[in-house]
């Protein structure tokens, strides 16, 4: 007979993800390259996104965790110790070279069969493009200045058929990219850059390793927070769940007022010394683990984040880039802000308080926006 679920309060359930998140403490990761290094490695992957009215969400996210971060880290990283790579998660991220086998087989899947996006992309251009890498080094973009320009047939389209051409060598990993400024990615040859390539997991290695990243990331987790926006995989995920609850690696979890979504957690995670509620405040990115899953998000805090940067004005409840301010285990307010690099100042263009901080709260709100400013602000 199954046992039955362990219950635990929906604050509880808060504190075990806050804490998974690593945004319980002021400096977990240490500073420098490394603290960027090693925060990848434990969220599992860093979402990478365009958007720049304030700083770009990666150097942000890293930002949460890690205080005296410096964007140059992230070059560093990626650059010259090469110990992270970009690829696709549930969005274009950073992953940690240490999970790259992970990888290897979508990427040889990319090239066995094709995505019908690139498919104007000939074998000649692929082959064409190989030997220009090998003979002229890592290339941007920029960088191939004799393209016949094209007409865009979508508004993130590049004029540049180069540029498509590169995008799928990069998912069919043939080419990584080895080093960015700002949104500009340069390519290179993928042995090349790395080196000696790993072993390619096996598809049962691949499903333990996405629900392990889950669990260190999230504490207790549900088969929409392992598989998010990755359904394919929940049939082998869920066996694999089963599979560990029956050896006692796992225990099903019931969070109070959420009861209908199962959950499960480590036995150690729920036994682990609670303390405690977290006292720290965070301003934190919509592309943050922590907010990108929505669902979750409603689940465990009460509070449903809208991305309003696509809807027009008049319809915006928080602002164009709304930010969730995280004061201990809630959900407090919501600043829309704006970097003005040119006047080197933050603008705060919509303060949307949700509940009472509180006197205490409210002063560590208002730090959290002097630290979120000076990060906008620093050059490096």
């Amino acid at each position: 007979m199954p046992k039955a679920p362990i219950s635990i309060s929906q604050q509880n359930a808060r504190h075990i993800w806050i804490r998974a998140q690593r945004l319980d403490s002021p400096a977990p990761f240490g500073s420098g390259a490394a603290a960027a290094v090693a925060a990848i490695a434990h969220l599992g992957y860093v979402q990478i996104d365009t958007i720049n009215v304030i700083e770009r969400c990666h150097h942000h996210i890293l930002w949460s965790r890690i205080p005296d971060y410096r964007r140059a880290d992230l070059s560093q990283a990626q650059a010259t110790d090469k110990s992270i790579f970009e690829y696709w998660t549930h969005a274009l991220s950073y992953v940690a070279r240490a999970d790259l086998r992970f990888f290897l087989p979508a990427m040889k899947q990319y090239r066995e069969t094709p995505s019908r996006w690139f498919g104007s992309v000939t074998p000649e251009e692929v082959s064409k493009m190989l030997k220009r890498l090998k003979s002229e080094g890592p290339l941007s973009i920029r960088d191939i200045g004799d393209d016949e320009l094209v007409d865009k047939n979508h508004p993130w389209a590049s004029r540049k058929p180069s540029k498509r051409v590169l995008e799928m060598m990069f998912y069919q990993g043939l080419v990584t990219i080895s080093a960015r400024q700002g949104m500009v990615k340069t390519y290179d040859l993928m042995g090349r850059h790395f080196g000696a390539m790993p072993k390619p997991a096996t598809p049962r290695q691949i499903v333990e390793y996405k629900l392990d990243r889950a669990l260190r990331a999230q504490g207790v987790v549900s088969l929409d927070s392992i598989c998010h926006l990755d359904a394919p995989s929940k049939g082998e995920v869920k066996a694999l769940i089963e599979s560990r609850v029956r050896r006692k690696r796992l225990v099903p979890v019931s969070i109070e007022g959420a009861e209908a979504v199962p959950h499960w957690a480590e036995p150690e995670t729920l036994k682990a010394e609670r303390g405690e509620a977290p006292g720290l405040a965070h301003i934190l990115s919509p592309f943050d683990p922590l907010i990108i899953q929505r669902k979750r998000l409603k689940l465990f805090f009460g509070y449903e984040h809208v991305f309003e940067a696509y809807i027009p004005a008049a319809k915006r409840r928080f602002g164009y880039f709304a930010l969730p301010v995280l004061m201990g285990d809630r959900i407090v307010a919501v600043l829309d802000l704006k970097t003005d690099r040119q006047a080197g100042k933050l603008l705060v263009q919509q303060w949307t308080a949700l509940e009472e901080a509180g006197a205490r709260g409210s002063i560590a709100v208002e730090e959290a926006l002097g630290r979120f400013e000076q990060f906008q602000l620093a050059r490096a």
